[in-house]
């Protein structure tokens, strides 16, 4: 039975293979600046319509919204560092520079699996929650004959 911080990837009693998982964290580095992107997409969006907003209960709608997105922009850059520092180790144990204990890493990279699929789990629900804000702000604010126009 494995412990919640033990990484699928990397099986106890399996060398690290430094390879591969040097190319699953630059592949997460990569995700996570698409999603930084998609973040701020998302944040422009809602801005967009917020100097459009009359109803009180719509703008609270929009605050909340904005204040997951902020924390969820926080929390992306957070994961970008960690990852960042994540694969600075993984290169160093790769050039000799560096001995990491197999089972100090997979704990540790265990967690950083972890962290990253909440990371993509919560983005997942807000970016489904800012698109419903949205459609419904634009349906009860009767904006659409303005981005018709």
């Amino acid at each position: 039975m494995s412990s919640p911080v033990e990484t699928a990837f990397i099986p106890i009693g399996r060398k690290v293979n430094w390879y591969e998982v040097y190319i699953l964290v630059n592949h997460w580095k990569s995700d996570l600046e698409f999603y930084r992107e998609d973040i701020q997409f998302l944040q422009q969006l809602i801005q967009k319509y917020l100097i459009w907003i009359t109803k009180k209960e719509n703008l609270e709608r929009v605050t909340e919204i904005r204040k997951k997105g902020h924390d969820l922009d926080q929390k992306c850059r957070d994961l970008q560092e960690s990852v960042k520092s994540h694969l600075g180790q993984i290169v160093d144990a790769i050039q000799g520079k560096r001995t990491v204990s197999g089972e100090e890493f997979r704990t540790r990279h265990g967690q950083m699996e972890s962290e990253y699929a909440a990371f993509v789990r919560e983005f997942r629900q807000i970016r489904k929650e800012v698109f419903k804000v949205t459609e419904y702000v634009i349906d009860s604010e009767e904006l659409q004959h303005i981005l018709d126009s």
